[in-house]
């Protein structure tokens, strides 16, 4: 089962359509980085850290990831759906469809989510000791 999605991973990177590996993993890339920032400004601990160690806002936290990355997740899925008609000509890959929108859409917004909020909490905390140490002088 898993070299027959490994065969139609390869089908979908060289076949029609291939500009979705690119793209989609861009488009989860920016709202990672614009979600990061925006958790950095607010003082927000990084995301997938705080998903298993924030249980009082575990659920707000996955509805707004969900409600950054749900719209190209679906995109994944519904053109990876189209890939298979096109190329297959029926649903050849059950859950291929899933592990598409997985892997171009909600692995890049995770992994990228929590370095991004903290490379921007540094940044802040560094600009404000340098505000601190202006002050006392």
């Amino acid at each position: 089962m898993f070299s027959d999605f490994l065969n139609g991973l390869t089908e979908r990177v060289h076949g029609p359509m291939h500009l979705r590996f690119i793209m989609q993993p861009l488009m989860a890339s920016y709202l990672a980085f614009r979600d990061g920032k925006k958790d950095a400004t607010e003082g927000k601990s990084p995301y997938f850290w705080g998903l298993f160690h924030d249980r009082g806002h575990r659920r707000q936290r996955l509805l707004s990831g969900w409600k950054s990355i749900g719209k190209v997740f679906i995109a994944a899925f519904v053109l990876d759906v189209v890939f298979q008609f096109v190329v297959f000509h029926g649903l050849q890959f059950r859950g291929g469809a899933i592990r598409a929108g997985i892997i171009l859409a909600l692995l890049p917004y995770t992994l990228l989510r929590g370095p991004v909020n903290r490379l921007f909490s540094r940044k802040r905390a560094a600009k404000e000791a340098s505000q601190d140490r202006s002050r006392a002088a």
